[in-house]
């Protein structure tokens, strides 16, 4: 069974700032997790010092999942991590602009990122640079555009069959 462990969060807080310091964006809990916020330009560094380090041990990646803020222009991307040793897990995420939305994949740390990188690239848009077979998983390969965008449209805007006013357009 999981249970909340706030000092083993505040050694993972104190690890990853000594080594990344300013790279830490921010850490707070959401609901039963710890979240840490790392800046894009350290995030395959740190995933991999967290699998590594040997006090940590986070050797699963449970998720991984993209994220649209229409808002400030961004992607994110949110990878859930598990430390079977210590029975501990956390949320990291980053941002990308969704005008460049390179980041660089996680498949060498965990294979198991592969489909999930694949499924954020389908659905969002987001790039994963070095990724050995990044294209389309679910949706056809002649799709423009990126459903689970904000700004995606959700009918056909080709349509002229409908009456908007029946749905308060």
């Amino acid at each position: 069974m999981f249970k909340i462990n706030p000092e083993r969060d505040q050694f993972v807080i104190s690890k990853l700032s000594s080594r990344f310091g300013n790279s830490i964006v921010s850490h707070v809990m959401q609901a039963d997790m710890l979240c840490i916020d790392i800046q894009k330009e350290a995030i395959y560094d740190a995933l991999l010092f967290l699998r590594d380090d040997d006090e940590l041990q986070f050797n699963f990646l449970t998720t991984l999942c993209g994220m649209h803020y229409p808002e400030n222009e961004q992607l994110g991307v949110v990878y859930h991590l598990h430390s079977f040793l210590n029975n501990h897990r956390i949320r990291i995420k980053t941002s990308i602009e969704v005008n460049n939305p390179i980041l660089p994949t996680i498949t060498s740390i965990w294979t198991s990122a592969n489909w999930m990188e694949r499924e954020a690239y389908d659905f969002y848009g987001i790039l994963f640079e070095g990724h050995p077979n990044l294209k389309r998983i679910l949706n056809v390969e002649e799709m423009e555009g990126f459903p689970l965008r904000k700004d995606f449209p959700l009918e056909d805007q080709t349509r002229d069959d409908k009456n908007d006013s029946m749905f308060g357009r």
